[in-house]
């Protein structure tokens, strides 16, 4: 690729740094951007600025949010006795379009990994134990996955939760989800499926 004046080259690395993106269509978008109208372009520019400033991470999910608590946790009509852990936020959403699980959530923040360097410490362990510590959940859905890290990360918990909180019930996903998929990635049919169906552990 020639080379690009500085701001435009500037832009292009930082778009490219974007999961997903790689050099070419970080260029189509810069130049795309380069096209919009001023105002347009500067709202981007202002939302990406302030994104950090008017999120919140809710303090009991982990989930990201306008208010904490978020507005799953500070809903009344939800049932705080079934708690269900994912690795991550987009998990989340995944189950909550099906409109299904009435329950609440917690987010791990990823998966055991230690070649990838995320071991338990890096998880948010502490604050699962505090909300089971709180007594009120009676069972613990995980909706991990089918990965080699989620069926590891699963096993973790599981054990954790039998030798910290015996008597609390766990259980998985059905096995409805393919082997190596993520819960991100599934259709609503195949979660909702996989939850009423779920399995003890």
């Amino acid at each position: 690729m020639q080379r690009l004046p500085e701001p435009l080259r500037d832009l292009v690395d930082k778009l490219e740094a974007l999961p997903g993106v790689g050099e070419r269509s970080a260029l189509r978008m810069a130049l795309t951007l380069l096209k919009w109208p001023e105002a347009r372009a500067r709202n981007l520019g202002q939302a990406i600025w302030e994104l950090r400033d008017r999120l919140f991470v809710c303090g009991r999910c982990n989930g990201l949010a306008d208010a904490d608590p978020c507005h799953i946790c500070s809903d009344p009509n939800r049932q705080d006795d079934m708690l269900c852990v994912v690795s991550e936020w987009d998990s989340l959403l995944a189950l909550e379009q099906g409109g299904f699980f009435k329950g609440m959530y917690m987010i791990l923040g990823g998966l055991l990994a230690p070649l990838d360097g995320v071991d338990s410490g890096e998880l948010e362990l502490g604050r699962l134990r505090e909300r089971l510590a709180e007594g009120k959940v009676t069972e613990l859905v995980l909706a991990l996955g089918s990965t080699l890290e989620a069926e590891n990360t699963a096993s973790y918990v599981k054990n954790m939760v039998s030798k910290e909180f015996p008597g609390l019930g766990v259980t998985r996903l059905a096995q409805g989800i393919p082997l190596g998929a993520e819960v991100k990635y599934m259709d609503a049919e195949t979660l909702r499926q996989s939850l009423l169906y779920r399995q003890k552990l």
